[in-house]
């Protein structure tokens, strides 16, 4: 049956996420001094987004394929009893989605994303 990942596990990918959008995000503001750490930043952020997007990729992936291969959305849907397999996916599918610290990061684009389009107007009209 599959099990959460370890929480240093989903800490680290947690962290790995926003470094990745804090570097994005501060190419806008290192543009203006230095090619070489604009290139560093994009390299830590791609990679830490092939990183974060493969790991989250791999958790939905394994939650459809619970969900399909026990059937789980018209067994429910139909009132059916569960098995004690169907059950465990269910608790891990729930666990999961409850467990998961994807919507911190969420927040954290939209919230560098917020403040790298502040500072770039600002500078674009200060400069």
């Amino acid at each position: 049956m599959t099990h959460l990942s370890k929480h240093w596990y989903r800490i680290l990918i947690f962290s790995v996420g926003v470094i990745a959008t804090i570097s994005y995000r501060l190419v806008i503001v290192v543009n203006h001094y230095s090619a070489f750490w604009v290139e560093v930043l994009w390299y830590i952020g791609t990679l830490g987004f092939i990183w974060y997007f493969a790991h989250r990729w791999q958790v939905e992936r394994r939650r459809d394929k619970l969900i399909e291969d026990l059937n789980l959305t018209n067994k429910i849907a139909n009132q059916q009893p569960l098995n004690s397999e169907e059950r465990e996916a269910l608790i891990y599918i729930l666990k999961s989605l409850t467990t998961s610290l994807a919507k911190w990061n969420y927040i954290a684009i939209f919230f560098f994303s917020f403040l790298a389009i502040i500072y770039a107007v600002y500078a674009y009209f200060a400069g």
